[in-house]
């Protein structure tokens, strides 16, 4: 399998929108690696995870063509990942109400929240899914499990497998709670890509990962046999509050293996 990041970057992205903090001043002046729109990916060029405000200029930035994507999975419902208006484009007067439509999986938050966003919506099909229970989608299996993240829905992370391969999308969680660990024990994950909101600077709000946390996670995934010697870690998600670079984020990072995701970039699994 191939997952490319359409974005890594936490809500606000970085540069942060109204932020002058030093990594958001860093990447206005640097650009390249250290600007990060809000975080999404595509798993070999077909199934679209999450779809929030900055798709359409990463389609431009990337060069992706979104009428590929021919599932869409939504994690939360989040402004950040979950902009349900953008499917209007896909409906008269934009195109023909004949053109092809991605299919919508996502909690019931998702699936309610389409509800009165443009006309025609009813047209897309959307599916709820839950965590823990396993769907066959265009060959693959999608398994979502729970994150630890908005807790008045069902806040997913998801496992993606297709011919003996699987990957971990597991951003926007704090570190899982029990039900989760206990689901995720000696399952085999080639890839694992996890939360790093809080970077250098760990927060008081349990939603979200610092690089430490990120780090007990992967200790936690080998020792429950989740992870084997092979497995990639990658971070995602990051945030100017953070307080590290790109450059920085690479740097604490390299002795321990994990690899931090970039805009663009593209893992093979």
């Amino acid at each position: 399998m191939r997952i490319t990041f359409t974005g890594t970057g936490a809500a606000n992205g970085i540069p942060g929108y109204f932020q002058a903090d030093r990594v958001s001043e860093y990447a206005r002046v640097h650009r390249g690696e250290d600007v990060r729109y809000r975080a999404g990916a595509v798993i070999d060029g077909v199934l679209k995870i999450d779809w929030g405000p900055d798709t359409f200029a990463c389609c431009e930035r990337l060069g992706m063509r979104a009428k590929e994507w021919t599932h869409v999975f939504f994690t939360h419902s989040h402004d950040d990942h979950f902009a349900p208006r953008e499917f209007q484009y896909l409906f008269p007067p934009f195109l023909p109400m004949e053109h092809p439509k991605p299919l919508v999986y996502g909690n019931a938050a998702i699936v309610d929240g389409f509800l009165g966003q443009f006309n025609h919506v009813e047209e897309v099909e959307r599916f709820v899914i839950r965590s823990f229970a396993p769907l066959d989608v265009a060959g693959y299996r999608v398994t979502p499990i729970h994150a630890y993240h908005k807790l008045d829905e069902d806040s997913l992370n998801l496992i993606f497998e297709r011919d003996g391969r699987s990957i971990l999308y597991g951003t926007d969680t704090g570190v899982y709670q029990e039900d989760t660990w206990e689901f995720l024990a000696g399952r085999r994950l080639d890839c694992v890509i996890l939360d790093c909101t809080d970077g250098m600077v760990p927060s008081e709000y349990w939603g979200h990962l610092s690089c430490r946390e990120l780090l007990a996670v992967a200790d936690r995934m080998r020792a429950i046999g989740a992870a084997h010697d092979g497995t990639i870690f990658c971070s995602t998600h990051h945030g100017s509050a953070g307080e590290a670079t790109h450059e920085e984020l690479e740097r604490f990072f390299a002795p321990h293996g994990v690899v931090v995701a970039f805009d663009g970039m593209t893992l093979e699994v």
